[in-house]
């Protein structure tokens, strides 16, 4: 049965960003009509400036405050970002977006010069990327522009005042549900197609998975301290029930998960790679496998599109550029399958990784601007994950589940050219709970090991390069803690010797950082300063008790064995030259410039055969899985994980 309307005729007027009193005291009272408990500050005081912006817009556009609020929430968490827009272009708490304001085209993949394909027995692959220009780009990125027209208010307000744009998304919302015929009900369960088609997505599952997402939120519930420091409260509401049959309202076009690996709780469509041949003998954009029976599926790892999605998923179609097995769409969630995961996509820039891996990408850009991403983007890519990593055995871990950030360089040549997304400012805390695994503190707080675990929104180190080089990025939360070279900020960052430069803070320089989630060895402490093992060098970062950086953690370490000097460090665990059968290339087993010296410590991801995948034509007669005798330890040795003979050192238990 619907509800009943506030008023159903009214279309809003033009309005200021800012509330009158008069308008505030109004939307007090309607609270409880609108079905959300206004919040308190952890004090108990009144309700914050935020969550009266979304009474007075809740009262002033006739749209359930709680509707309003679950929307918000799985935009952007309720976070402002200080007026800093998402990788896709959206501004403040409903991120509206204005992808022409804040988008600058950028080359796919971004920072860095490295090979997708990372094969040294193929030649270097370096496609070429050709992203669609800002005239191009769908409505779905432009939703501030109809804001402004749906409330007679200013971009500008829109991007940076969070009442304007509160007051924004409920405009939009009301106007989709206008467009449905529906009335403006204080029902909330009767705006489920209005939510559908505020996702901007324009197929039925796409758009119900993210409606379902929003009255999940409602029903379970959510209350939360954003980055601006102001409380925000959403009542549970665990019996309220959509009408979900105005779905079939929202004109949307309707499409088939068939042929896609994926949860069932995510959109999911297959948008094929293709594997085809080109020119002169030449193939692409991926190789066929046969995994896991051929060879285990141990790495997940994340990548930033650096493109919107219309213009990247042209790229991964064409033949002669490169590919990933997944991208998840910023504004809605919806997932596109384009290489099964018995097949090798070329994303990673380390054939070792590739062959082991499944990479997804993610819509939106990594250095332009340097924000955030959305919420609806991190569930569906959390779902996924968790699937993948259920089906294929990967441990929900850090050396598991990489960032293309983490992945090593495979010989000293590729080193400086990798690349650096997700970057600093994907919320790796948010997306392990998510996945169901929190950072935890699981060892002694003064033990042997650390797990890097900064309150990322909090956590604001200075970046540069964001928009032009030299140039501070605009403050915002980070995932990362950045190394000095002794027990305090004026001693000299720490030097990555493997990319042969001087640290710098700037954005995509990852010389002296680490990431949360990833596990250290403690070399040394000194009042707030923690010093780590890290590129063979001791590392300090600021870990005060009070605001602490690093928890406590227990696990294996590895040590360069009794008598030994120094031990090598891989890029990749190739197996030894007796293993190669006849017709296979022998691969070199190249070291790093990096070494293990005695007496330092490296946590341990996992005892690996050396293992390489001969995939060098169109046809498969010639592929094969060569595995060695040599046996690898994967370690967390800098920002990026790399591999030691497991001959050359000791495994140790520590940190309980």
């Amino acid at each position: 049965m619907r509800g009943s309307s506030t008023d159903p005729t009214r279309a809003p007027g033009h309005r200021r960003a800012r509330r009158t009193a008069g308008a505030l005291a109004t939307a007090a009272l309607l609270l409880p009509l609108l079905g959300a408990a206004p919040a308190e500050h952890a004090s108990g005081s009144a309700a914050s400036t935020l969550q009266r912006s979304f009474a007075s817009a809740s009262a002033e556009y006739h749209v359930p405050q709680t509707v309003l609020l679950a929307v918000s929430y799985l935009q952007s968490r309720w976070d402002t970002h200080g007026g800093a827009p998402s990788v896709t272009g959206g501004y403040g708490p409903m991120h509206l977006t204005d992808a022409r304001t804040a988008l600058a085209t950028t080359e796919h993949l971004g920072e860095g010069t490295e090979d997708p394909r990372g094969d040294s027995a193929r030649a270097a692959l370096h496609p070429t990327a050709q992203i669609p220009a800002n005239a191009q780009l769908p409505a779905r990125l432009r939703t501030l522009t109809k804001a402004a027209d749906l409330t007679g208010l200013p971009a500008a307000d829109l991007r940076s005042d969070e009442a304007a744009n509160v007051a924004g998304g409920a405009a939009l919302l009301a106007d989709a549900q206008r467009g449905l015929g529906e009335p403006l009900s204080a029902d909330p369960a009767e705006w489920y197609g209005a939510v559908a088609r505020f996702s901007g997505a324009d197929d039925t599952a796409t758009a119900a998975a993210y409606a379902n997402d929003v009255y999940d939120v409602i029903h379970t519930g959510e209350q939360r301290t954003t980055d601006a420091g102001q409380r925000v409260t959403l009542a549970a509401q665990p019996e309220l029930a959509p009408d979900t049959a105005q779905l079939a309202e929202t004109g949307l076009r309707t499409v088939s998960a068939d042929g896609t690996e994926c949860p069932k709780k995510v959109s999911c469509e297959w948008i094929p790679a293709p594997y085809a041949q080109f020119g002169d003998n030449d193939y692409g954009n991926h190789d066929l496998g046969d995994r896991p029976a051929s060879q285990s599926i141990k790495y997940i790892v994340i990548h930033d599109t650096e493109g919107q999605w219309e213009g990247v998923l042209n790229l991964v179609q064409d033949p002669t550029y490169v590919s990933w097995n997944y991208t998840i769409r910023s504004s809605d969630g919806l997932i596109a399958q384009h290489v099964k995961a018995k097949d090798v996509a070329w994303h990673a820039g380390n054939w070792y990784i590739n062959a082991k891996s499944i990479g997804i990408e993610h819509e939106g850009f990594l250095a332009a601007p340097d924000a955030w991403y959305t919420e609806a983007m991190y569930r569906s890519s959390a779902r996924l994950v968790k699937y993948l990593t259920k089906k294929y055995g990967i441990p929900l871990d850090r050396q598991h589940i990489l960032g293309h950030d983490n992945v090593p360089g495979p010989t000293t040549s590729t080193v400086p050219g990798m690349h650096t997304d997700p970057g600093p400012y994907w919320d790796w805390a948010h997306y392990f709970a998510l996945l169901g695994h929190p950072f935890q503190q699981t060892g002694r707080k003064s033990g042997g090991l650390v797990t890097i675990r900064p309150d990322y929104t909090t956590n604001q180190p200075v970046y540069t390069g964001c928009v032009t080089a030299g140039q501070p990025c605009a403050v915002h939360g980070s995932s990362e803690v950045r190394l000095y070279s002794g027990p305090g900020e004026t001693y000299p960052l720490i030097k990555d010797i493997g990319l042969g430069t001087t640290p710098t803070t700037g954005v995509n320089d990852l010389s002296s950082r680490v990431s949360t989630g990833q596990q250290y060895a403690v070399a040394d402490r000194s009042g707030d300063w923690t010093a780590i093992w890290y590129l063979g060098q001791e590392a300090w970062f600021k870990n005060p008790k009070k605001h602490s950086t690093a928890v406590g953690a227990a696990g294996w370490v590895i040590t360069p064995k009794d008598g030994l000097d120094s031990v090598p460090v891989y890029g990749r665990a190739y197996p030894e030259a007796s293993a190669y059968p006849p017709g296979v290339p022998v691969q070199a087993v190249s070291p790093l410039p990096y070494t293990l010296p005695k007496g330092q410590k490296y946590v341990v991801g996992g005892k690996v055969p050396g293992e390489y995948y001969y995939a060098v034509t169109f046809t498969t007669d010639s592929h094969k899985v060569v595995v060695g005798n040599d046996l690898y330890y994967e370690i967390q040795y800098g920002h990026r994980v790399e591999f030691v003979r497991a001959a050359d050192v000791t495994l140790e238990r520590s940190g309980r």
